[in-house]
C-alpha cells in the first residue's frame, strides 16, 4: 500500500486533498493487480483508467489555476509535465485488455508509471508551489545560493555536503550572470555532471546516516532523493544547447528551490 505521507504535503489544502485522492487510485490499481479471485478484470481496468484521466484533468486544472493566481514562475513547466502525463495515459492500449494476459500487463505498466510519476512529480515539483521566487526577484539577489545558518541541520557531515552543493549551484548562478559568455554549453554540461555525481554521493551518505540512527522518515527521504536524481538524469542536452540562457535560469530556480525547501522541510528533521 502506498501512503500519502507528510513529506508529500504542499501546504495547499485543495492540492493536498486531490493528491491524496490520486494515491487512493494508485492503491486501487495495486489491489486490482493482486486480486487473484477476479479473473476477467476488463471493466475494472477500464473504469480505473477513465477515472484516472477524469480526476487528473480536474486536479491539473485546479493546480494550474492556483499557480496562475499567485503568479508562480514554475507554471509553464508544470503545464508541460501535466501534458506529458495525459499523453502517457492516453497511449495505454485499451484494446489490449480484452485478453486476460493483456489486462495484467496493462495494470503492471500503469502501476510502474503511476508510482514513479506521482512520487517524482509531487516531491520534485508540487512541493515547490508558492515557494519559488519570481525570476525578477531571483536576478536581483546578489548571491541567492549563500549557505547560511538557517540551513544547518546540526549534523557536520550533512551540513558540509550541503554547503558543497550550494557552492556548485552558486557556480551555475554565476554562469547565468556571465553576459559576455555567449556559448555556455560546455560549462553547463560540466556543472550538471558534477552536480549529479556529488548529489548521488551526498544522498548515499545521508541515507547511511539515517539508517545508522534508525530514522523513521528514511523511506520518504529516499523517494525524494530518487525524484531529484531522476530529474537530473533526464535533462535533455539538446534542449540545453538550443536555449542555453533560458534553460540555465529555469534550472537555477529548480535546483535552489528544491534543495533549500528539502533541507528546511525534511533534512532539518533528521538533526532534530
Amino acid at each position: 500500500m502506498y501512503r500519502f505521507t507528510e513529506d508529500c504535503l504542499t501546504g495547499i489544502q485543495q492540492v493536498d486533498e486531490e493528491h491524496e485522492k490520486l494515491f487512493s487510485l494508485l492503491n486501487e490499481t495495486l489491489d486490482l493487480l493482486h486480486n487473484d479471485i477476479l479473473q476477467d478484470k476488463y471493466h475494472q481496468v477500464q473504469a480505473i483508467l477513465e477515472e484516472l484521466k477524469r480526476y487528473a484533468d480536474i486536479h491539473f486544472a485546479n493546480e494550474e489555476a492556483h499557480m496562475a493566481a499567485i503568479n508562480d514562475p514554475e507554471l509553464e513547466l508544470q503545464k508541460r509535465q501535466h501534458m506529458e502525463f495525459r499523453e502517457r495515459i492516453d497511449v495505454l492500449d485499451l484494446s489490449n485488455i480484452d485478453a486476460l494476459e493483456g489486462q495484467h500487463e496493462t495494470l503492471e505498466e500503469l502501476m510502474r508509471y503511476l508510482t514513479r510519476w506521482l512520487y517524482r512529480h509531487i516531491l520534485s515539483s508540487d512541493i515547490l508551489i508558492g515557494k519559488m521566487p519570481s525570476k525578477e526577484a531571483w536576478r536581483e539577489q546578489e548571491n541567492p545560493c549563500e549557505f547560511t545558518e538557517q540551513y544547518l541541520t546540526g549534523i557536520p557531515l550533512i551540513d558540509g555536503e550541503h554547503e558543497t552543493l550550494f557552492e556548485i549551484i552558486g557556480r551555475a548562478n554565476q554562469l547565468v550572470k556571465a553576459e559576455l559568455l555567449h556559448d555556455k554549453y560546455d560549462e553547463i554540461v560540466g556543472i550538471l555532471g558534477e552536480l549529479r555525481d556529488y548529489t548521488k554521493e551526498h544522498f548515499r551518505d545521508e541515507e547511511e546516516y539515517m539508517e545508522s540512527i534508525q530514522y523513521p522518515g528514511i523511506g520518504a527521504q529516499k523517494l525524494a532523493h530518487q525524484a531529484f536524481v531522476s530529474k537530473l538524469e533526464e535533462i535533455d542536452l539538446d534542449q540545453v544547447d538550443q536555449n542555453q540562457q533560458g534553460y540555465l535560469e529555469e534550472l537555477m530556480e529548480f535546483l535552489f528551490g528544491w534543495l533549500s525547501n528539502h533541507i528546511l522541510k525534511s533534512d532539518k528533521l533528521i538533526g532534530a
